[in-house]
């Protein structure tokens, strides 16, 4: 897979992942089987939850995987790696399987949203460049639906690619603000590559051409007349932009029979111009005349615009949603999870932790959302290990993780695996979906969230549990940790 620039993206890999790839080489234990796990453990804003994205530039990735001629030469320039090593990877595949949640669903702390197998070397060779766009998207995706689910189903533009960290940041972050909700994106690459509506209209340097803003204003109805959308902030908003727009409207478009149109304001008190504009508009016979906001806006402020009475049609945001301003870090990880003994049986493996939060949950295991088939509505989610059933039919006891007095049981349910195959063998089994059907998905699945879910402050906090077996394997092998410390 090659970047932008043209760099072999196989390199695009902490350093250790060759290192340890090497050790692994020299100690035989290239063919071992290891099975990862990605999981998170935070949502970003003190969320209720997140929303999984980045799966499809995972799946590039991983079918492109190889190593140059210049790769090698430098790595061999190093003077650390085996001449046997080097071979292995000049002709080095991915022959492993992966598990993995499709994008746009929502998903919570450490359960496991996507899984690896394969063999020690390749398995981690993966995972910086998984957890990068795992985490880029995933976190741009959960904070775009924060946005759009602020503005209460006025449409969202993302604005955001000259405030982007990067080229990658602005080009898949657009991607992932779509799936997370936005109808589209000033970010016009996105568009050719990605198929996310590229829209825009103007800025103030096109006003300031002209000799005056009433002349800017004709000359772009005249040249857009079925898409106008006038920036009415230059110089004065409600003195000279709004009538300079309603003049220019009703001396272009109104001798088309066009109504529709539309005025964007990109700085002020936005409660207050709006609805001080939407009464001109209505009194000057253009009530079809949309209003667009932009300027620093995210989900506390278009909530309180909103709460305030605002007349606004549509938000377009920038930094705060394309940096996730304010939580920047999504906290994916990639953790070993288990091995495969050469007869074929499976070791868990732990990570223990004096940080409680960074025990990791052992071995080969699968996710269960369950929902109320009466409501349809998302409960809980169950994780358990690989070779477990879960039969719905049967009502199930679910705790929640933090306090494990708190209890309830799940009777009446519907029990769906989260993840589904998408390698097998080194082979994609997987049909990636379009970007609308990840969008599409994406809004379904986040209505099968409960309201209390959603809050924005202080949401309840939704059962994430782990199977009575996978919970006492995780006792058993903390408790032998705790023995061999001793």
């Amino acid at each position: 897979m090659k970047s932008a620039n043209g760099i072999n993206l196989t390199m695009l890999c902490d350093f250790y992942e060759l290192t340890m790839g090497n050790g692994y080489w020299e100690s035989g234990m290239r063919d071992r089987i290891t099975y990862f796990d990605v999981f998170y453990r935070d949502v970003p804003d003190s969320g209720g939850f997140a929303i999984a994205a980045g799966l499809e530039q995972i799946v590039d990735y991983v079918q492109n995987l190889h190593f140059d001629a210049e790769d090698i030469a430098y790595l061999r320039g190093r003077g650390i790696f085996s001449e046997d090593f080097l071979a292995y990877l000049a002709d080095f595949h991915f022959t492993g399987d992966i598990w993995a949640v499709p994008e746009g669903t929502p998903i919570f702390p450490r359960e496991p949203v996507i899984t690896v197998r394969a063999p020690a070397i390749q398995a981690q060779l993966l995972e910086t460049y998984m957890l990068l766009e795992f985490n880029h998207q995933s976190l741009i995706a959960t904070k775009a639906n924060r946005v759009c689910r602020a503005a209460e189903g006025r449409a969202v533009l993302e604005f955001g690619s000259r405030r982007a960290q990067g080229i990658a940041g602005a080009v898949t972050g657009a991607r992932a603000a779509f799936i997370g909700g936005c109808a589209g994106t000033a970010c016009t690459v996105s568009d050719t590559l990605y198929g996310v509506p590229a829209a825009g209209t103007m800025a103030h340097s096109w006003v300031q051409m002209f000799d005056s803003e009433y002349e800017a204003f004709v000359a772009y109805c005249k040249t857009y007349p079925t898409n106008a959308v006038l920036l009415v902030d230059t110089y004065n908003s409600l003195k000279s932009g709004v009538p300079n727009a309603i003049r220019a409207f009703n001396e272009v478009l109104r001798p088309l029979g066009i109504t529709k149109c539309g005025i964007r304001f990109d700085s002020g008190d936005m409660a207050y111009l709006t609805k001080q504009a939407r009464k001109m508009l209505d009194e000057a016979g253009w009530p079809g005349c949309t209003i667009t906001v932009s300027n620093s806006l995210d989900e506390r402020l278009i909530t309180e615009l909103l709460r305030q009475g605002a007349k606004i049609d549509s938000f377009g945001v920038g930094e705060r949603l394309i940096t996730s301003r304010s939580a920047p870090v999504f906290g994916g990880v990639y953790k070993l999870c288990a091995v495969e003994e050469p007869d074929g049986t499976l070791v868990p493996k732990i990570k223990v932790s004096e940080n409680v939060g960074k025990i990791t949950n052992p071995g080969f295991k699968k996710v269960y959302r369950l929902y109320n088939r009466e409501t349809g509505m998302a409960e809980a989610d169950y994780i358990c290990l690989r070779d477990e059933k879960l039969d719905d039919s049967i009502p199930l006891e679910i705790c929640d993780p933090h306090a494990r007095w708190k209890r309830k049981t799940m009777e009446n349910f519907r029990a769906v695996e989260l993840a589904v195959p998408i390698f097998k063998n080194g082979e994609l089994v997987y049909t990636l979906p379009s970007l609308k059907e990840i969008k599409t998905n994406c809004a379904y699945q986040v209505s099968t969230l409960w309201p209390e879910v959603k809050r924005f402050d202080y949401p309840h906090q939704y059962y994430v549990d782990l199977s009575e077996k996978l919970m006492a394997l995780k006792d058993a092998m903390l408790a032998e940790h705790g023995r061999r410390e001793e």
